[in-house]
């Protein structure tokens, strides 16, 4: 059963032009669908705001040094840079959905537990002797290892090792943020106390693991012109964050596409060069850059190289929205 509203006299029986009614409707938190507006609510292609950029390693590693002598961990409890993108208004987001930074840990030191929402990771680049502690378990972050800690999942890091270590944190913090789950809190004891010690953690992708992988894998299989030899090592705990890793020999030269999907690049070895949108990004070890949805990319390498790519085309794809296409 259906009720009919009985209709009474109102403020806009006397309106007579459209833009008396789009002042009226505006009192009411409304806004007319039909108007001109300076960001429009379609349009014919997917784009993104931001940009393409490259972060070199040997520029900001001495950063990290500095950083190490200036600042301890009593004072910044995880020694970071983060990689913002250079677009206006934008604080701290590296791509639309994920942020990325280059972080830093000195021998003998700890940062103390915590946990939050997003979901996060780091791609070792240079390491021995440093750890992290994920849930109660302690397991090591050594040169080319991925670490995971998913969200909720509490997690502290420390360094046994001799020598200062260095890796690349990625979160999905601007999506989180966008989506307004977020939630944060220090670990009631500052630590995880009395951590099992294991070397083979499901929050632990071993470099000789991914190795392996990557040399049984047929240039074909999971990647294909586009990315070269590829191993998705995306975890279910972090459907959030899609991670690849990708290896192209020297001289190979993959075909240009689009892609519906944010992509950022950590380059484990090797050198080449990547053409993202206008850009031209000639990358070595340590680098990081990124390649916004919808622009034009195309990787080459000039030396065996292997890159790991953290991107957001599982979330893309889970909402119908993912798509990938060959361009010239």
């Amino acid at each position: 059963m259906s009720e009919v509203l009985e209709t009474s006299p109102s403020r806009y029986d006397t309106i007579t032009h459209v833009d008396e009614l789009i002042r009226a409707i505006d009192a009411q938190n409304c806004t007319p669908g039909w108007v001109a507006r300076p960001q429009p609510l379609m349009w014919p292609a997917p784009r993104s705001k931001f940009v393409p950029v490259h972060w070199r390693y040997a520029e900001i590693r001495p950063a990290l040094l500095a950083a190490g002598r200036v600042i301890g961990t009593d004072l910044a409890e995880r020694r970071n840079f983060v990689l913002r993108n250079p677009i206006e208004g934008n604080d701290f987001a590296t791509t639309r959905t994920l942020v990325g930074a280059y972080q830093s840990i000195l021998p003998g030191e700890r940062a103390r537990s915590h946990r939050h929402s997003s979901h996060a990771l780091r791609v070792i680049i240079e390491s021995q002797g440093s750890y992290s502690v994920v849930n109660g378990k302690r397991h090591p972050m050594e040169t080319g290892d991925i670490v995971l800690t998913p969200g909720n999942h509490w997690h502290g890091h420390g360094h046994d090792g001799d020598a200062q270590a260095f890796w690349f944190d990625c979160l999905d913090l601007p999506l989180v943020h966008l989506l307004e789950p977020m939630k944060a809190e220090d670990h009631p004891e500052q630590w995880e106390q009395n951590a099992e010690q294991v070397d083979h953690s499901p929050m632990r992708i071993e470099w000789a693991d991914t190795e392996r992988r990557l040399a049984a894998t047929d240039a074909g299989e999971g990647g294909d012109a586009f990315f070269g030899k590829t191993v998705d090592v995306t975890s279910a705990l972090m459907p959030t964050i899609t991670i690849k890793v990708h290896h192209w020999a020297a001289g190979w030269q993959g075909k240009a596409y689009r892609r519906h999907a944010n992509a950022i690049y950590v380059v484990l070895r090797g050198c080449g060069v990547s053409a993202v949108g206008d850009e031209r990004f000639s990358w070595s070890f340590g680098d990081v850059f990124v390649a916004p949805l919808g622009v034009r990319v195309a990787h080459a390498a000039h030396d065996d190289a292997v890159l790991v790519a953290l991107t957001d085309e599982g979330l893309m794809a889970f909402c119908g929205y993912d798509a990938l296409e060959a361009c010239e």
